[in-house]
């Protein structure tokens, strides 16, 4: 790198230099002539001068100075708190993954027979095409839609394997703003904390329609219909087809079908983000009713899935996009812009979960076996939602209605509880949460019921 170099030949420690002076190049020192000659210089590189002597320093300013700190991510963050307490009676309410009883991680069964049978075929470790396994892509879009839906039979969907259900919304997301610019996505308020982050992402404007009550910690059906019925035709319409995520809240069957009318009312685009097929009810059937309801009223369809939670397949990253088309020709034309978008993005997905989901769904018996195993998750989840709201409505002497907690299915509650609230459940009970009130019940165990709910009394009553 270049530097400032000096010629001297004597120099007094009493100099002092004129910046006039430096620049020009010249000067006296004492009785002496210095002279020096300026080379062109690295910004990164400073030249300092004591007692006449040139000292390079290497600076520390970076190219990346002006890349500000990202703000901690508001779930996974909490997970990170969690590890730092040393607290015996912790609880990680935070991150949506299933534990046992015993608060631990769960690897079904069914897939470490999946696991077992891929070692034994000794299976290589090619490129997937762009659009991912075939077989993986057959058996998702049958077990979303039906297998016996016309949609299917008639070659009407676009599937592309994506990354998990994160990167299969973003897929969509790129289709919509490359193919529909200017064209908006309503987003229900609240909503799951990585769909702003997605659309902004990919420069899609979106707005948010009315869904949460604060006041009956219940579904605001009256504000979200009006919402939808104001926004711009041809919107996208993003729906979650089963257990809201944050709050547990899910329209009754008969809600879904007023849904459905004014989403083809006003020419909307029904987009479902599928994450919990299976594992909410624990049917399959049950969880993808609303999805199969407005693709029997003829409507294309845009539909986002993922197996982290139904399978257990949280690292695995494996999810899928699909787009329900009003004809073969249109779901060939989209697939093959979804494979454009996806190509740059990241060029073809991972095989390993692909294969797990398609051998499990493929073989009759492993199939059985996972709606066992997706009925014991959900059921455990049940218990202890039953139970949470058992201890608390024995605990509070208030007469508060506790009611909402059994209202909501899956895996997260919504309690109602405010900021300052969330913030007393972590640093007086330890109990780690996300910040709008959301705990996930997937992470509580039956014996510690008790203690959460003397939490969530304390909190809600002794703080405001």
């Amino acid at each position: 790198m270049a530097s400032s170099v000096l010629s001297m030949a004597s120099a007094t420690p009493s100099a002092s230099l004129s910046s006039h002076e430096i620049n020009k190049g010249k000067f006296n020192l004492g009785n002496s002539n210095l002279c020096f000659k300026r080379e062109k210089t690295n910004p990164l590189i400073k030249t300092k001068f004591f007692a006449g002597i040139s000292m390079v320093v290497a600076s520390s300013l970076s190219r990346f100075e002006g890349i500000a700190m990202a703000p901690p991510d508001p779930i996974l963050g909490v997970s990170e708190a969690f590890k730092a307490d040393n607290h015996e009676l912790k609880l990680n309410l935070g991150v949506g993954a299933y534990r046992t009883e015993e608060l631990q991680p769960y690897v079904l069964n069914v897939v470490k027979k999946a696991d077992k049978l891929l070692l034994e075929k000794g299976e290589n470790r090619e490129y997937l095409p762009i659009e991912g396994l075939a077989a993986f892509n057959k058996v998702t879009a049958e077990l979303l839609f039906g297998a016996d839906n016309p949609v299917i039979k008639q070659q009407r969907v676009a599937t592309v394997q994506g990354l998990s259900g994160t990167g299969s919304l973003r897929l969509a997301a790129a289709l919509i703003e490359r193919y529909f610019p200017g064209a908006k996505v309503l987003i229900s308020s609240p909503t799951w904390g990585n769909h702003k982050n997605i659309f902004n992402d990919a420069r899609v404007p979106w707005s948010e329609y009315r869904y949460y009550d604060p006041k009956t910690v219940g579904l605001d059906f009256e504000g979200m219909i009006a919402d939808i019925k104001a926004a711009p035709e041809g919107s996208f319409i993003l729906l979650h087809g089963c257990a809201h995520n944050p709050t547990g809240i899910d329209p009754t069957p008969e809600q879904w079908g007023i849904i459905a009318d004014v989403v083809q009312e006003m020419n909307h685009i029904p987009f479902f983000d599928i994450a919990y097929q299976g594992f909410a009810s624990g049917s399959l059937d049950t969880d993808a009713a609303s999805v199969r309801m407005f693709l029997s009223r003829g409507m294309e369809v845009i539909a986002a899935q993922s197996y982290s939670k139904n399978l257990g397949l949280y690292a695995e990253r494996i999810g899928a996009i699909n787009v329900v088309c009003s004809s073969p020709d249109a779901a060939a034309r989209v697939k093959s812009q979804l494979k454009r978008i996806a190509r740059p993005m990241y060029s073809n997905p991972p095989v390993h979960g692909a294969r797990i989901v398609a051998n499990i769904v493929g073989d009759s018996a492993l199939f059985k076996e996972w709606n066992a195993e997706m009925e014991m998750m959900a059921g455990r989840i049940k218990n202890v939602r039953h139970k949470l709201f058992d201890s608390l409505s024995s605990k509070d002497k208030s007469g508060k209605d506790w009611s909402f907690v059994l209202k909501q299915i899956g895996m997260f509650s919504f309690t109602g509880l405010n900021k300052a609230q969330c913030d007393n459940m972590t640093n007086k009970w330890h109990v780690y949460m996300t910040k709008d009130g959301r705990i996930s019940l997937a992470g509580l165990s039956l014996a510690k019921c008790e203690y959460l709910a003397d939490a969530i009394i304390d909190s809600y009553h002794n703080v405001s």
